[in-house]
């Protein structure tokens, strides 16, 4: 008689595996009957084993399965990036299902997971005083070394995560700064600024411009022993994105804005900006930029298309952080990951806009590679009433004109060539250069977005160390 498929895979079971007991108890019963065992006798330590060893191995799959992804050949040391995309879309599919159950909004979730693993007390040491305190109003956490009679460099740091994740309170972050200021020489200032979607634009670029207005002020430069004539702005990721339009030369409407922080009321007067306002007798001599975002106009760039399944930042990913930073409904999502948002039809953009971002023009044929532009002839032109603020400069940082950036200081920007961001990067410093601004490229071609910060145990990276120590030694060069 022809054996089914089941009696077939019972039989395997039995004679090949594990006893058939793990699969069907009755059959257990009946066999031991025939070898004459007694079905009440605990397992052997064999069968423990046995079955502990098969379900280890469905998890180990499972999880292999899970973890694995294909990466680009360059990329540094690829298990460890696909380590860190595991743990982040496990939060992020969790913070999703949170969000879509009306739990807590998706942020919410993923800051409090973050707060946990990852923030720490502020705690001196010998060598670097390190206390919480306000700039401008707004939170921050100073890093002070200790010791010498010279005056000290200056350094206002922006941390990254999307405007909506992060705080200068986080291991790494602290881990940073802290090696920053004992290297240097230096008081670094790591500001927290608020986080959407409590906050959305212009909030994070108030606090930004709120603190480093403060931070250039005689009184703090005093009471620190700052060197005025060696300060500088930066920050990695949104936190670059923050310190390029801090830094930049715009004349804009003068009016009132108030923020609110927790502890805190302030009122800021928005005047031009810190490169162009003679108010301040400091300015800032250095910004150093650390993959940071630019723009959303154009979510189809090359690095866009090239790294747009490369973790941790994937292409949709940047477009719903822009769009809870500029406080924007989510359902926009799909218009701007195929630039609807900036069709031809949108009479808003100008030709010299366009320009602006045209990854065609401002980048070498060796990192366009084989990509084309996506422009949409006719797209959704609704797109740019409902966020205004995507043409906005301050959000927006390469938008901004010739005569803006020629102003604008010495500038030092990292870009990995695995990195969505990438061609914003590029682009920003060859219109900087285009500007007359002294500008240094940072290039890594196995660098990933966030590298840098991956720089200590236990996800410590090669590319992570390099990055952090050649943008440390740039700085020891030049500031």
């Amino acid at each position: 008689m022809k054996r089914t498929r089941t009696q077939s895979l019972a039989s395997y079971f039995e004679t090949e595996v594990i006893p058939l007991s793990f699969v069907a108890p009755w059959r257990t019963h009946q066999r031991s009957h025939r070898v004459g065992l007694n079905p009440h006798e605990p397992l052997t330590a064999p069968s423990v084993a046995m079955r502990l060893l098969l379900a280890g191995a469905v998890l180990l799959s499972a999880a292999a399965y899970y973890v694995y992804l294909p990466l680009p050949s360059g990329v540094s040391e690829p298990w460890k990036l696909m380590l860190l995309d595991a743990l982040f879309r496990s939060f992020m599919q969790a913070s999703d299902a949170a969000h879509a159950l009306g739990v807590c909004h998706r942020i919410h979730l993923l800051n409090w997971v973050v707060s946990w693993v990852e923030e720490i007390e502020a705690h001196s040491c010998d060598a670097v005083q390190v206390a919480d305190s306000t700039l401008g109003g707004v939170p921050t956490r100073v890093f002070h070394p200790l010791g010498g009679s010279q005056l000290k460099r200056g350094i206002v740091y922006f941390h990254g995560g999307g405007w909506a994740l992060g705080s200068a309170r986080m291991r790494s972050y602290d881990l940073l700064c802290r090696k920053m200021a004992k290297d240097l020489d230096s008081v670094v200032m790591s500001v927290d600024y608020r986080l959407a979607p409590d906050a959305v634009f212009p909030d994070q670029y108030y606090d930004a411009l709120a603190a480093s207005r403060a931070f250039l002020t005689p009184e703090v430069l005093h009471r620190y022993r700052i060197d005025p004539n060696r300060v500088c702005v930066s920050g990695d990721s949104a936190g670059g994105n923050l310190a390029a339009a801090v830094a930049q030369e715009v004349k804009t409407e003068t009016h009132t804005h108030t923020h609110t922080h927790t502890h805190t009321q302030a009122k800021t007067r928005l005047c031009p900006q810190l490169s162009s306002d003679d108010s301040l007798p400091v300015k800032f001599k250095l910004q150093a930029l650390i993959y940071p975002v630019l723009q959303a106009l154009d979510f189809h760039t090359a690095s866009y298309q090239q790294n747009q399944a490369v973790p941790i930042l994937y292409r949709p990913f940047m477009a719903r952080f822009w769009l809870q930073y500029l406080g924007a409904d989510s359902s926009l999502e799909p218009l701007l990951l195929t630039n609807n948002h900036s069709s031809l039809d949108q009479r808003v953009i100008s030709a010299d806009t366009r320009s602006k971002v045209d990854w065609t023009a401002l980048l070498s044929s060796e990192k366009r590679k084989h990509f084309r532009p996506v422009v949409k002839a006719r797209g959704s032109p609704e797109v740019m009433d409902a966020v205004p603020h995507l043409m906005d400069v301050r959000a927006a940082p390469l938008l901004a004109d010739q005569a803006v950036l020629r102003r604008t200081p010495t500038a030092y920007v990292m870009t990995c060539e695995f990195d969505v961001l990438r061609d914003d990067g590029l682009m920003y410093v060859r219109r900087l250069q285009d500007a007359g601004v002294t500008a240094t490229s940072d290039h890594y071609e196995d660098g990933f977005h966030g590298c840098m910060v991956f720089s200590f145990l236990p996800m410590m990276s090669s590319v992570g160390q390099r990055s952090m120590n050649n943008y440390i030694s740039w700085l020891d060069q030049n500031l």
